[in-house]
């Protein structure tokens, strides 16, 4: 039961600092769109959403096997640094 709240609030963290991110991606495209002086904001999106694209993680490889979505990942990633510690 202890380790099913701690998944919860695993990704309840993991969701809120997504939204987070999300936001920061989105004031640092308009930034530098000011900065530079262009109003061309679209490009600076797709920018900075290929950034984010780029630096997800879709898929883990845990034992030989592959491990994709949310739930999943997270397991994983709990489970390595929970062996560990």
């Amino acid at each position: 039961m202890e380790e099913i709240e701690e998944l919860h609030a695993i990704f309840d963290n993991s969701h809120s600092l997504f939204r987070i991110n999300s936001n920061m991606h989105w004031q640092k495209s308009r930034l530098l769109s000011l900065k530079e002086g262009d109003a061309n904001s679209k490009k600076f999106h797709d920018i900075m959403s290929s950034r984010r694209r780029t630096n997800s993680i879709v898929s883990l490889s845990v034992n030989g096997s592959t491990v994709e979505g949310v739930v999943g990942i997270q397991g994983a990633v709990f489970n390595n640094f929970a062996s560990q510690f």
